[in-house]
Formats: structure tokens, sequence, C-alpha cells
């Protein structure tokens, strides 16, 4: 039996200290949750691609689901892979801004490290965003960020949140007029994704993630703005 407090109901929140009961011969049956009297998680009956939609979806219990009640561990992978694809899609917007035919090596290597530079600015415009967010959070409720484990989850679930990052690179492939449309939209949905991994894991409102992202961006712009100054296309 895990430790008390080991699992979150999708439902209500609340501890519960297992999923599912055992009893052998294939044979379980799911806990109902002490405070709403609703299934803990029903979601581990099912399939991950059904999970993956509620995700999508931007369902609290999703949310819940994944952050709490299970061992996923990609987060920094993931998270890797998105300023791999952000850093990519302007290093492309780059190149194409330039129009640069020159075959030279030493412009190769100079496109090259246009790429690790815009990995790099990428990685700080987010880290400051995260910063930002963990500011105001820690100041407007610093019950909810007491112990390290605490920053820990947040960082986590707001890594795992970028995941709709992975949508720029099919959006740059079939490349159409609406294509800065569709980033707009991306930009707009990670943002939600934000909103509501923040939401789940301390257990907020509506509108007090909303105001941690709105300083995030304050933040992150501010980044933006210094490497402007500095004459770096961002």
């Amino acid at each position: 039996m895990a430790a008390l407090g080991a699992y979150r109901c999708i439902e209500c929140n609340g501890e519960a200290t297992e999923l599912y009961r055992d009893y052998q011969r294939g044979v379980l049956r799911i806990s109902i949750c002490k405070s709403c009297q609703k299934p803990v998680d029903k979601y581990i009956e099912y399939d991950p691609v059904i999970i993956l939609i509620n995700a999508v979806l931007c369902k609290a219990q999703a949310y819940r689901h994944i952050l709490f009640n299970t061992k996923i561990n990609i987060h920094g992978k993931l998270c890797v892979f998105c300023l791999l694809c952000e850093a990519y899609i302007r290093w492309l917007q780059l190149q194409d801004s330039s129009q640069n035919t020159d075959p030279d090596d030493l412009i190769r290597y100079a496109k090259e490290w246009d790429f690790y530079r815009m990995f790099g600015i990428a990685s700080l415009e987010q880290t400051s965003f995260f910063i930002g967010i963990f500011i105001t959070l820690w100041w407007m409720t610093p019950e909810m960020l007491k112990r390290k484990s605490d920053f820990i989850l947040l960082l986590k679930a707001l890594l795992l949140s970028t995941y709709g990052k992975l949508l720029l690179i099919p959006a740059v492939i079939w490349e159409h007029d609406y294509t800065p449309l569709c980033l707009a939209f991306i930009k707009v949905f990670v943002l939600i994704s934000n909103s509501q991994a923040i939401r789940v894991t301390l257990n907020l409102n509506r509108i007090l993630p909303w105001f941690a992202i709105f300083f995030g961006l304050i933040l992150e712009n501010g980044v933006v703005c210094l490497f402007q100054k500095m004459g770096w296309d961002v």
C-alpha cells in the first residue's frame, strides 16, 4: 500500500492512499475517494490515447492523472525537444529573411551557429518566463511553495505543459498563407496548458495562474528587448 497522500483524486484533488485494490486472479477494484465519493482515478482504465486527447482538451482530471498518479519522467527530454523545435522555426525564419545562397563553408558555419544561438535565446526566454511565474506565485501564495518538492512539481508541470510546441514543426512543414496564424494559435494553446498545469498543481482558482503567466510574459519580453538592443535577431 502506498504512503498517505501518495496519490490524488482527479475529481476533487483530495489525497488518496491507493488508486485500486488488487484482489488477485485479475480482480481489481478502483478506489473510491473519501471526500467526493467518486473513483479516485478513472483514467487508470483508459487507453493512453484517450488520456492524451483529454489532456489536449485541457481537462483538469487528465492533468491530475498525469502529474500525480503516474510516474512520467520525460519532462526534461520533452523540454529540450520543444526548445529545438522553437529554435528551428526561428532559424528557418532567419534564413528566409537573409536570402543568402553562398555555398562557402564560412557561410554554412555561420548558419549553424545561428541555430545554436536561437536555441540559447529560446532557452533563456523560457527560463525567464518560468522565473516570472515562480516569483509571482511565491509572492501571491507563499504557503503553496514552502518546500523544495513543491517547486520541483510545479516546474515538472510547466515543462510537461509546453508539449504544444511540438506542433510548430508540422505547422512549418505544411507551410501556407495561414502559417503565422497557426503559430499564434500554438502560442495561445501552450499558455492555456501552462495555466491549467499551474491551477492543477497548486489547486488554485482560474485567475491567479493567468496573473502569473502575464508577469512571466512581461519578463520574457524584457529579455527579448535586451537581445534586440544588443543587435541580435530574435
